[in-house]
Order: C-alpha cells, then structure tokens, then sequence
C-alpha cells in the first residue's frame, strides 16, 4: 500500500462523502492521529485500487494470509515505502536527528513495527538518550529479538514477528534507566499508536 495523507479542507465535499461511505460501506475506521483532526490517513491498495483506511495497528493484511515472517522481500517491497523498505529489509539507517520520533515523548500508548504492526515498546520506556535516534530501555516481552550483528561488534534488534530491522542495543552505557539497555531504533521502523 501506499499511504498518503488527504487534507479534508482541500477536497470537495462530495469527494469526502464518497471516501467516507466507501470506507464505512468496508467497516473500516479512519485513524486521526493527534492534532491532525483534519486530516485522516488514507491507503491506497494498488492491488485492489481501492481505498481503505488504516485502523488502530491492526495487523497487517499480507498476501495469501501469510505470517509476517514467511513474506518475501518482494511482497515486502510491495507493502512498503521504499524508506521502510531500505530501513526494515534491507537494514539500513536512517540519518541521526531526522527521525520523525526522536524527540516525540508520549505518556501512554504503544510503539509498533511499521512493518507488521506488531506491538513492541510502551511508550513510558522511551526516553531521551541524546543520541539522535528514538531510545527505549525495554521491549515487550517477546516482542524484540537481539541477533548478533554482522559487523561482529553490536547487537541488532529485530521485530521477532517479521524480522524487521529495527536498530541496534547498547548495554552498559550508564543510563539511569531500569535495565540499563539503550534500544537505539530507526523512526521509520516504528509507528506510535495511541
């Protein structure tokens, strides 16, 4: 899918009635995120040509009903951006500082891989680490696998449902935190629900 946002302001009101029967018609919510009353996030599925709006995480709907960690690179490249693609897949890193949640501190509410959708950090273990990306001290239970990295120096972490690269954990650092334990993440792998 492709997910873009639409200015409800700038489209007719005939077009909006449309978009909202079609999406109630399909049982589907509209996600308002906070402070954008106005806008709703909409996803275009190539595949049907239809519109549909993004619910509460819900997990995401993958080709043949398949478990997130049986999808090819190729189906994912075809439910990802080309960012989330390059980041989640391929392991890449976004730039330091640039993150959309690096400096986004809500007080309730879960992280979630913006891959599957899957639930990984509560929002009160995030914490600022100065480091330029979104730090957590802890994951969910079960939610973050460690796998050694290839470099043979760090610990990477992964969505243990899709495999998704998520960044990296650096322990020992002296963080007056609960565990100790930095989760360094990438903002694209990530998406925060209320």
């Amino acid at each position: 899918p492709v997910f873009s946002s639409i200015n409800q302001g700038a489209l007719p009101s005939s077009v909006m009635v449309m978009v909202t029967k079609a999406l109630l018609n399909r049982s589907l919510l509209v996600r308002c995120g906070p402070g954008r009353a106005s806008r709703a996030a909409v996803v275009v599925n190539r595949s049907r040509l239809g519109v549909r709006a993004m619910a509460s995480m819900a997990p995401r709907d993958l080709p043949g009903g398949k478990k997130p960690s049986e999808v090819s690179d190729s189906e994912w490249k075809t439910l990802l951006t080309d960012e989330q693609f390059r980041i989640l897949r391929m392991k890449g890193t976004e730039y330091p500082g640039t993150g959309e949640y690096n400096k986004f501190y809500p007080k309730d509410g879960v992280f979630c891989c913006a891959g599957c959708h899957a639930p990984l950090y509560k929002s009160e273990t995030k914490f600022d680490s100065g480091c330029g990306w979104p730090a957590f001290y802890d994951g969910l239970p079960g939610a973050v696998k460690e796998v050694p990295d290839a470099d043979g120096m760090r610990i990477e972490i992964v969505c243990s449902k899709c495999g998704g690269h998520l960044g990296h954990v650096f322990k020992g650092e002296g963080f007056k935190t609960p565990t100790n334990a930095r989760h360094c993440v990438n903002s694209v792998s990530i998406k925060y629900d209320k």
